[in-house]
């Protein structure tokens, strides 16, 4: 006969383009959702496609990444960060020239 092996299949968190931080760490970098990745349980030798993210952020102008399970993240938040965008607040007159 067969054998099947059930195992619970994890909601995913997180979307690809989400803003995230690693839990508990006060100083993690702000990171963007890349995609979720295929990840091998070294005991049961099961592929898991629903835990584990690829992330990515700068440093130093430098490109890192770095895979984390999804329970040890969490939504920032603030969006963007990668690059720094400086918005001027605008300036109201109350004695303006209308023609």
């Amino acid at each position: 006969m067969f054998n099947f092996l059930i195992f619970n299949v994890m909601a995913r968190k997180f979307k690809s383009g989400d803003w995230v931080r690693v839990k508990g760490k006060l100083i993690a970098p702000k990171m963007q959702v890349l995609k979720y990745v295929q990840k091998k349980d070294s005991v049961l030798g099961l592929f898991d496609y629903d835990s584990y993210l690829e992330c990515v952020w700068y440093k130093n102008g430098e490109r890192k990444s770095k895979v984390y399970h999804q329970n040890k993240l969490t939504k920032t938040i603030e969006t963007g960060g990668l690059f720094k965008t400086f918005l001027t607040t605008p300036s109201l007159s109350l004695t303006q020239n209308l023609k």
